[in-house]
């Protein structure tokens, strides 16, 4: 049963009470007020925030402590001083402070059948569910068999839902910790074990046309091939250069017979406010779109303060995808855009949303948000298994697993098609506001069920160049040297490589960016899919040496001794230099936070 609690105080409102975290012994009533504290006592509140992080600091500056989260209202429970109470009202990052009352906790175990945010209520509110009873032309249930998913991210843990061998496979390792073998392919970020989870999922032994059990973890496509293309480290830290090399690969290999990448996820964006037709980023977008990759990119998470959507989401080829707030129930009507989620513009909003509020993915223990945000783990869960995240990245990724169910339906529909079919079949949201909700929410099942759209059906937008500079791709996004601080900026890419984006750009719209495992005029990856000894795929790798970046030699560090302590690389920590001294909870990886 899902948790249910009785207040013996008034003073939280019931949407809070109804997750507050009190602990109290089943059946025995609820503990009467206590007198009135003075001005130095200890008090128990509930603290909503619009920045998590942001509102945790401000109880620690306020001499408090930062207790249980309370995902559903977007806070959680803190102590502290009664005459800090006030201060903490105006502080950055909070949303509202109420004073706590005590609560009795009926039911202590969470369950998945009894949260909206759970993929077990994801999937079902989807039509997910109903689409896996259906067949494709060859009689298999359509989970996506056969359609490969490519996931740019920080790396796929192999925790249980994404240890099947036989469907994930590791790309090559692009991000700065390719170089060292007990790191290549791993996920020490969270991020991208978050999305593999969301996209493709599956417990062992989980029968599709008979899915009914809360207790086993099924993403939006389950059978689905996912090819693991990380580039980014433990901190989210990643250059657009890696980024854009990452797509290019996908776009080189879509066709590979191991792979047949149908699919691309790209819940990453920056903040680049250049012309979507000469951003590098938006073009490299493009030509996957073209070259019959359905490419599905986070809208962003900037909310209403910034009225664009992110890079690549700009792209008006690319399925954008913002993120609903189911308000914490199953049905629809009333279902609103998520407070964080970007809204673009009238002349580029979104194309749809998918659910995006408190998703509940597999957690990747160890991880940099696993020990570092841990309002994300999901109370109750016995398993240890769950963690809880928001934002345009985990709509994405629902998005993309969808994409998945159509083109295994319907091999032959092209990109255009299948945003034609996703946007055309979304669910209306009448409390939400027009610009940020796009077409509605996503609702796979009419999609599946609904004609397809004339093969001449094509979208005529201006093509883009992608001859703007590397630089303003950037935007504010820039990975530093560990030791010196020193920022990458400028035109030339991780390795030093020089920038030229009319050569460049050329060779992306032709599908040519890659030279067996050479791009931009060095090697970064090696040429083959060979067979682990565990039965897996993965893709070779090779050293990356003699790179001179502003003077500083990445291939002259020591990656392989590095240990995650849950902050620093061999003491030097990242986060106070990566990404202009934002995290991985800004606007980037478009995941508002794990909460």
């Amino acid at each position: 049963m899902p948790r249910r609690y009785r207040t013996a105080l008034g003073t939280a409102s019931a949407a809070i009470v109804a997750i507050a975290a009190g602990a109290v012994v089943p059946g025995v009533p609820a503990v009467a007020a206590t007198p009135a504290a003075t001005s130095a006592d200890p008090t128990r509140v509930i603290v909503e925030y619009r920045d998590a992080d942001a509102a945790a600091r401000a109880v620690t500056r306020a001499g408090g402590t930062v207790g249980t989260p309370l995902p559903v209202v977007d806070g959680f429970v803190a102590e502290l001083p009664n005459n800090q109470i006030a201060a903490l009202k105006a502080a950055p990052g909070v949303r509202g402070v109420t004073v706590d009352g005590k609560v009795g906790l009926e039911a202590a175990s969470w369950r998945a059948d009894g949260d909206a945010n759970s993929m077990f209520s994801v999937v079902r509110t989807t039509g997910a569910l109903d689409v896996w009873k259906k067949t494709d032309a060859f009689g298999r249930p359509i989970g996506g068999q056969g359609v490969g998913v490519a996931l740019i991210d920080s790396g796929v843990a192999p925790v249980a839902g994404l240890n099947d061998t036989t469907r994930i496979i590791n790309g090559p390792d692009l991000s700065f910790e390719s170089q060292a073998a007990n790191l290549r392919y791993a996920d020490t970020f969270g991020h991208g074990t978050h999305m593999a989870g969301l996209i493709a999922g599956r417990d062992a032994g989980t029968n599709l046309s008979t899915v009914s059990d809360p207790g086993n973890f099924t993403g939006m496509a389950p059978t689905a091939t996912l090819i693991n293309v990380k580039v980014a480290a433990a901190d989210g830290a990643t250059d657009v250069s890696q980024v854009i090399a990452a797509i290019d690969w996908v776009v080189t290999h879509r066709n590979d017979a191991a792979l047949n990448i149908k699919v691309l996820n790209l819940s990453f964006g920056t903040d680049s406010d250049q012309d979507e037709k000469l951003d590098p980023l938006s073009h490299a977008v493009e030509s996957a779109w073209k070259k019959g990759i359905t490419v599905v990119v986070s809208g962003g998470n900037d909310g209403t303060t910034r009225g664009t959507l992110s890079m690549p989401a700009a792209n008006p080829y690319v399925i954008a995808v913002g993120a609903a707030d189911s308000k914490g129930t199953d049905t629809r009507n009333d279902d609103v855009v998520a407070d964080f989620s970007s809204r673009g513009n009238a002349t580029r909003p979104v194309d749809l949303t998918a659910p995006g509020r408190s998703i509940v993915g597999l957690r990747d223990p160890g991880s940099y948000v696993d020990v570092n945000y841990p309002t994300g783990l999901v109370p109750g869960d016995a398993t240890g298994r769950y963690f809880r995240g928001s934002g345009s990245s985990q709509a994405a990724a629902i998005t993309s697993g969808a994409a998945a169910l159509l083109l295994q339906q319907r091999p032959s529909l092209t990109p255009d098609q299948v945003k034609k079919l996703l946007t055309s079949t979304a669910d209306a949201m009448p409390k939400a506001d027009a610009l940020g909700k796009g077409a509605g929410e996503l609702n796979i099942k009419k999609a599946i069920e609904a004609p397809t759209p004339a093969a001449a059906y094509t979208q005529t937008w201006a093509a883009s160049t992608g001859t703007g500079t590397l630089e303003a791709s950037r935007g504010t996004a820039h990975v530093a040297d560990p030791a010196s601080g020193v920022m990458l900026t400028g035109e030339k890419d991780i390795m030093g490589k020089a920038w030229n984006g009319t050569t460049w750009a050329k060779a992306a719209t032709a599908g040519t960016a890659w030279t067996c495992g050479t791009w931009n005029g060095a090697a970064w990856t090696g040429t083959t899919l060979n067979q682990t000894s565990l039965g897996g795929k993965q893709w070779a790798a090779v050293n990356w040496s003699g790179t001179n970046w502003d003077g500083r030699t990445w291939s002259g560090r020591t990656w392989s001794g590095a240990t995650w302590d849950g902050r620093t690389w061999s003491g030097r920590t990242w986060s106070g230099t990566t990404w202009s001294g934002r995290t991985w909870s800004g606007s980037y990886w478009s995941s508002s936070s794990w909460d």
